[in-house]
């Protein structure tokens, strides 16, 4: 059976063993490890191995595993125009001084790096910006040569990165995702295709934000599988009423004014047995890592919850025929 696994991103404001004992309470068998807030310190992790066995202790104390470790945050960074939003993703010593700040963040990657080695995980899962997502609509005009320059300054990035993962037999897992040089389908193909297909690159496949876009998620598992690298599951519903608009008007996440929004796994609107069967077929064994987000509701009652439902659809493939049986001998 596929684990099952709390990522920590949400829950950064708790110490690492207050998070540990939290998500074992809740009866999840391992993390996803934020590396921003007070769970895991790259750097740290990077260099000091002491450091490696204490959170490889707590971890055991807890009767928790880890198969991923995230940059999200300084992985945006790396790729994005930067501007006053990303301060607070990279350390207060750099606010405002963007050159810095990306400097700061491609080093923040690589302590990652390390710190995966160390930390005998093999899937960082991240973000990676993009220098072209503000021009998505189009007006002003948005000539084929800029979005051409926007894949070739993120290849240029993240190459160096992906070189010192293939050192380390660790493979990136982008999440597809709004805001990223890859934010749907047809994207993340023309990707790849920018990195020679490189086997470095692939997908954390989180359903929920391409649902919202009008994707139909398990689609994107089978026609990229050999692709999927980690997922997410995390749901989202579409609640357009006639005013509500599907870019969200402004309006805070939890509002039932927006046109969607996150909800708890089971509580939106992602067929998730449908991205079940399409994960059995392509083989996937690995984990299936809750990303609790959802404003509407109290995260100890929801992230317990979507644990309890992500195991009672984590079903496995039938090893026989239905009808084998049907038969005169």
């Amino acid at each position: 059976m596929r684990p099952i696994t709390l990522f920590t991103g949400q829950w950064a404001d708790l110490s690492f063993e207050e998070i540990c004992d939290t998500a074992s309470g809740m009866g999840y068998e391992g993390l996803e490890l934020a590396t921003w807030g007070k769970h895991i310190n790259p750097k740290k992790a990077a260099e000091d191995l002491n450091y490696v066995k204490e959170i490889k202790n707590v971890l055991k104390k807890y009767n928790l595993k880890t198969w991923a470790i995230s940059a999200h945050l300084c992985g945006q960074l790396v790729g994005d125009v930067l501007d006053k939003r990303h301060n607070g993703f990279a350390p207060a010593a750099v606010a405002d001084n963007y050159s810095e700040m990306r400097k700061w963040a491609i080093r923040e990657v690589k302590y990652i790096i390390k710190a995966a080695k160390n930390l005998d995980i093999k899937i960082i899962s991240g973000f990676m910006g993009s220098p072209i997502w503000p021009y998505w609509y189009s007006f002003p005009q948005t000539s084929q040569e800029i979005v051409d320059e926007g894949f070739d300054t993120i290849v240029k990035r993240w190459d160096p990165l992906f070189d010192e993962m293939d050192k380390e037999g660790i493979r990136f897992a982008l999440e597809v995702h709004p805001t990223e040089i890859a934010f749907d389908y047809y994207t993340f193909v023309r990707l790849l295709k920018a990195f020679g297909n490189r086997k470095t690159l692939g997908m954390n496949f989180d359903p929920s934000h391409l649902l919202w876009q009008g994707i139909k998620p398990h689609l994107m598992i089978r026609e990229l599988p050999d692709r999927v690298y980690h997922v997410h599951i995390k749901d989202a519903s579409v609640t357009l009423d006639g005013l509500t608009g599907i870019l969200g008007s402004h309006i805070e996440f939890g509002s039932t004014k927006r046109g969607w929004n996150f909800r708890s796994p089971g509580r939106g609107s992602v067929d998730f047995s449908s991205v079940i069967r399409e994960l059995n077929e392509i083989g996937y064994d690995g984990p299936l890592s809750v990303e609790w987000e959802d404003s509407g509701m109290d995260r100890i009652m929801g992230a317990t919850e979507a644990c309890a439902f992500t195991k009672n659809m984590n079903i496995v493939p039938s090893t026989s025929a239905f009808d084998k049986s049907l038969k005169n001998e």
